[in-house]
């Protein structure tokens, strides 16, 4: 047998493992019956005085141990999703044994459920065996059996009706893991690396405190660090509801959800799990009150000073305070006959139509990795031909990404020039999790030019398992002759961004031109990636008087959100907007991809962007005259065009884009060949002034 790494020799094997020993005197048939003189007797005696050992070792280790830790888990039987037996005692040779808590829904526990099959392949040759638990009463065998399959795991999976055998681990999250020694003595428990925390991802793992653990153990060494805090969801406990709860799901919460969840959290929808009924409800219940009372969910991350949003996902006070209550209150699902009429939902396309054209980013599917390594998948640009033979106005429009378990988002561009523009092109529409397509109103429309491309910028996030995906925009054109107004999706931007290493609150601004006529706001999307930690957009009236339009003062990657205004804004002429910027390069930011590099502008999320989208209204009679960007920033320009980042565009870098071309005879006032940056601000004036 194998006691804390050391191994000794019997002559009979013995069940001597992480949950079983000789130790356990009233399971043992052979203590029982044996006398007190025996030798039998004194070789269990032996065995308890080594047990006695062993935990004078395991709090002496190097690490503060807690009360709970030293203290031996005992045996248990469990049946795996196939319905066979396993008892923990079937392992008594291993040098150690893993116990991993997983759940078929959570998301980490689908990304760590491979990663825990390639260490049992690596370890398990060395001595350590790994078996998996799924205590979630809301897991069905069905599921884990889907979840085998769908993440090649090999090792046991078990099934744990009631959590007894959480509770007798005092397991919390899923995924958590546990390092038993052969008397049953906790050497290591927590999470498996630190690479996934609560909304971000790291580039890779800077601990891999699993694998660390076991290379100790193995080898004989003390655990050097035995507790770390797990990451993950809770485990889905049953509950003993109270029967006089002021609040019940039936009545109460069954409507929250219905407003706020289930049009992310259904079947084929970004939300890892449904919460269509009581019973997807009540098994998430601790987890919902975890979400809800940190204000992670239901997603939406505008300050409320600042402006009215028609798309806010905000909960109430009341609200939140209600899904607390229930359950606290154990979940409690109250009179079905209180329950709302099932909210419908358009299955495919939610336009109001059938889509008029519909465009794929590509033939064939574009395979997504389980994992993509330290730096991810690149957002891939997908570049095609819609045969636009007229101009088109667009009046609905619905990104549907193929895949929604690993699209993360998706912008189409508008190609004016074709494939071989240079830049993305201008902004047509997009998908983030959780947007819904709403029609432009009568007489408004976006434009497409006849000849235009159309590019899919797609960022994609593994989740454990090998992808594939084709995703599409539709498109629903409107009567030219009905259209009074154009949208025109513009931007604030600053690209001349040099985020410092090692550094916090790193603050950026960028002003747009005072625009030349009154226009009319429709939302606001900020854009910024990893290091992004805040965005403001303020606007600035003629009298130099400012107010704040939007606020976002904990800006998060995962939702890339359009902010709808309640009631569209007028923005006088000669007023400006600002936006502010602020970025957290620094080691506490836990999704920065190297707080060591010097970041600057670049399309991955492990370079930097800032970006102030809005949309605008602009009369069609001034529009159809002349092409109005009521924004335009010389930094865009330079951004797009200076591909050599030298400071100036040449000829080369301006060819086939003939109004940049054009821009030479008024720009280049040196002669020299070359567009800096001071020359494109005087031909800018130059064209506003022409326009106006």
């Amino acid at each position: 047998m194998t006691i804390l790494g050391t191994e000794t020799k019997n002559s009979k094997p013995e069940r001597v493992c992480g949950v079983k020993t000789w130790y356990d005197m009233g399971a043992s048939r052979h203590c029982r019956s044996a006398r007190l003189n025996s030798p039998l007797w004194n070789r269990c005696l032996m065995t308890r005085l080594v047990l006695i050992a062993g935990l004078v070792l395991a709090a002496t280790c190097g690490s503060v141990w807690a009360a709970e830790t030293v203290k031996p888990v005992g045996p248990f039987t469990l049946n795996d999703f196939r319905g066979a037996t396993v008892h923990s005692v079937d392992f008594a040779d291993a040098k150690c044994l893993v116990v991993a808590f997983l759940g078929t829904e959570c998301p980490l526990a689908k990304l760590y459920g491979p990663r825990l099959q390639s260490l049992a392949i690596e370890y398990e040759p060395q001595g350590a065996q790994f078996l998996a638990i799924n205590s979630n009463q809301q897991d069905s065998i069905a599921e884990i059996a889907a979840y085998v399959k769908q993440h090649g795991i090999a090792f046991p999976i078990l099934k744990d009706p009631g959590q007894k055998v959480a509770d007798q681990f005092g397991a919390a999250r899923t995924p958590e893991v546990f390092v038993l020694s052969p008397l049953g003595v906790v050497l290591y428990r927590g999470r498996v690396d630190d690479q996934y925390v609560v909304g971000v991802q790291r580039k890779a793992p800077q601990r891999e405190d699993l694998r660390k653990a076991l290379d100790e153990t193995l080898t004989g060494k003390a655990v050097s660090v035995a507790r770390t805090e797990p990451i993950g969801c809770l485990i889905g406990r049953v509950r003993t509801a109270k029967s006089d709860s002021s609040v019940t799901y039936s009545q109460h919460i069954s409507r929250i959800m219905q407003a706020h969840c289930v049009e992310c959290h259904r079947p084929g929808e970004i939300g890892p799990f449904p919460l269509l009924t009581y019973d997807d409800a009540q098994g998430w219940g601790d987890m919902i009150a975890e979400v809800v009372s940190d204000r992670r969910m239901p997603p939406w991350h505008a300050d409320p000073a600042h402006g009215k949003f028609s798309n806010d996902r905000s909960l109430s006070t009341a609200d939140r305070d209600m899904i607390l209550t229930w359950v606290e209150n154990g979940c409690p699902e109250g009179d079905k006959s209180q329950l709302p009429a099932e909210r419908k939902f358009t299955e495919g396309w939610q336009l109001t139509k059938v889509p008029e054209l519909i465009v794929k980013m590509r033939d064939q599917p574009y395979a997504i990795p389980a994992s993509a390594g330290p730096e991810g998948v690149k957002y891939q640009n997908f570049s095609v031909d819609p045969k636009i033979k007229t101009d088109k106005w667009v009046s609905e429009m619905e990104v549907i990404p193929g895949n929604r378990a690993v699209v993360h988002h998706i912008i189409v561009f508008v190609q004016p020039q074709g494939k071989q523009q240079k830049g993305q092109g201008d902004f047509l529409c997009a998908y983030v999790p959780g947007t819904r397509p709403k029609p432009l109103a009568t007489g408004y429309a976006k434009k497409i030019k006849a000849g235009s491309w159309l590019k899919f910028q797609v960022h994609y996030t593994p989740n454990g398992s090998p992808q594939a995906d084709i995703s599409q925009v539709g498109l629903i054109f409107a009567d030219p002759n009905t259209i009074t107004h154009q949208v025109l999706t513009t931007e604030v931007v600053n690209a001349r961004l040099t985020i410092e290493p090692g550094k916090d609150n790193q603050s950026f601004t960028a002003v747009s031109q005072p625009s030349p006529i009154d226009v009319t706001m429709m939302s606001m999307a900020p854009h910024m990636h990893l290091r992004g930690k805040s965005f403001k957009y303020e606007l600035e009236l003629p009298d130099g008087k400012r107010q704040t339009l939007l606020d976002v003062p904990k800006y998060d990657f995962n939702w890339q959100t359009n902010y709808r205004l309640g009631e569209p804004l007028t923005i006088p002429a000669g007023a400006r907007l600002h936006c502010t910027a602020v970025y957290d390069n620094s080691v506490n930011n836990p999704a920065n991809p190297d707080p060591t590099k010097t970041v600057t502008w670049g399309d991955q999320s492990w370079d930097e962007m800032m970006l102030g989208y809005f949309d605008l209204l602009v009369s069609r009679e001034l529009t159809d005259k002349k092409p109005l960007r009521t924004a335009i920033n010389p930094a865009n320009v330079m951004a797009r065009f200076d591909t050599d980042k030298d400071g100036k565009i040449s000829q080369t870098e301006a060819k086939g884009h003939s109004l940049l071309q054009q821009g030479f005879a008024i720009g280049d006032t040196n002669k020299d060949g070359y567009l800096d940056r001071a020359e494109i601000e005087k031909a800018v004036d130059k064209v506003r002034n022409a326009v106006q």
